[in-house]
């Protein structure tokens, strides 16, 4: 991973190896810098508050965070912290409330994450610790971010998800980012200033993080009271290096029936000894790629020897997976900033549509393997998403 190109009081380091210095430059600069006003001018009218997407689900939203311990590990990337701290949100459905709106993150976090409070103002629609909706026991959605981002990157699809039914929690993997404690503790990330990360010690390292999370949700009173999880049905994903650890999970922990890799790169030799479970694999202009030293995807798709789908959005960018996309053109792009910096990050799709169908075909994934429902949307290209490409696909197990 290397260092992306600075800006002033602010340096932002790559996701993935595909994702371009200047892309991820510009992602900072979208969220940090003011736009220039003549002193004479007068002022603009208030901007409403930039709000996550609307989910499309039914089911009313409650979010609860919490700090976990595992108190069996020391903290790999600084030992002089302890035991393995982490922070998780969850997302889950809930009883109807006019309880206050979870925030997006505090102005303290924003203020680390992007040098001002911006973030801050985002408006979510999920309820704090909402009373959990009673009935069935719910499927469960575990995500992981990209290296250097917020485990928030992903609200807009926890949201999605928790309205059709998931519990969802999504985790931050501490010093891999700036993650903020209960009482306004915020630890930096320590990894974002090392010139040469080990990407595999990552990966393995994360597979630790989630396989634990995995603990906390299927034992004892689980993550939230009230809350009743299907232990038998289970799935994992992730954006970037996250999504490379979902695949790595996959393959190592029983608990999970699937996983999905948004956009990120395979830095393990893995999955090692073949996984049979389902896994998608949803990309960004990956297609001009297939056969290069930059596919890491072909090497790991004969390993892959049960139900899999290769799609790709060959007009995305390796952030149109993630809330990035959609809060850089919400918050508005500075000035001077060359166009091909913010196709760098987000490709020329539109955000409200990399958000869409985002959030259509992992819902879809996890509605077909952890529901049993009838997905169509994954049998073929469709009508309703043309930016999606089905590179390559097979059913059921290899004889």
């Amino acid at each position: 991973m290397q260092d992306a190109c600075p800006l002033p009081s602010v340096t932002i380091m790559k996701n993935s190896v595909r994702a371009s210095g200047v892309a991820a430059a510009l992602l900072t600069a979208a969220l940090v810098a003011p736009q220039a006003t003549a002193v004479a001018a007068p002022k603009p009218a208030k901007a409403a508050a930039p709000e996550v997407p609307a989910p499309s689900g039914k089911q009313p939203i409650g979010e609860k965070t919490l700090r976990l311990v595992d108190a069996a590990r020391t903290d790999p990337w600084k030992p002089s912290a302890g035991p393995r701290e982490l922070m998780v949100s969850v997302w889950y459905p809930a009883r109807p409330s006019a309880g206050a709106k979870a925030p997006y993150v505090s102005a303290a976090l924003s203020q680390e994450l992007n040098g001002n409070d911006k973030l801050s103002t985002v408006r979510t629609h999920a309820v704090v610790d909402a009373a959990p909706a009673q009935g069935r026991a719910r499927p469960v959605v575990v995500l992981s971010p990209g290296f250097t981002q917020s485990r928030t990157s992903l609200t807009s699809l926890a949201e999605e998800l928790a309205s059709k039914g998931y519990v969802v929690a999504a985790l931050d993997h501490t010093y891999e980012a700036a993650v903020e404690f209960p009482g306004g503790r915020v630890e930096k990330c320590e990894l974002c200033v090392k010139e040469d990360v080990d990407k595999g010690a990552v990966v393995r390292n994360r597979v630790k993080d989630i396989r634990f999370l995995l603990d906390r949700i299927t034992t004892g009173d689980g993550l939230v009271s009230g809350l009743k999880v299907d232990k038998a049905r289970i799935g994992v994903g992730g954006h970037s290096i996250g999504g490379a650890s979902a695949v790595e999970v996959a393959g190592q922990d029983a608990r999970v029936a699937g996983a999905v890799d948004l956009d990120g790169d395979f830095f393990t030799e893995q999955p090692a000894g073949g996984i049979k479970k389902p896994v998608m694999l949803l990309g960004a202009a990956r297609a001009g790629e297939l056969g290069g030293e930059r596919d890491t995807w072909s090497p790991a798709w004969k390993n892959l020897t049960g139900w899999k789908r290769w799609l790709d959005v060959a007009k995305g960018g390796h952030m149109t997976f993630t809330d990035n996309h959609w809060l850089a053109d919400a918050v508005g792009l500075p000035e001077g900033l060359p166009p091909d910096a913010y196709e760098g990050a987000f490709g020329t799709v539109r955000s409200e549509r990399g958000n869409a169908l985002t959030r259509a075909y992992v819902a879809a994934f996890f509605d077909k393997h952890l529901n049993g429902a009838a997905s169509p949307l994954l049998d073929g290209p469709s009508g309703d998403f043309p930016e999606v490409a089905f590179l390559k696909q097979e059913n059921g197990l290899k004889k």
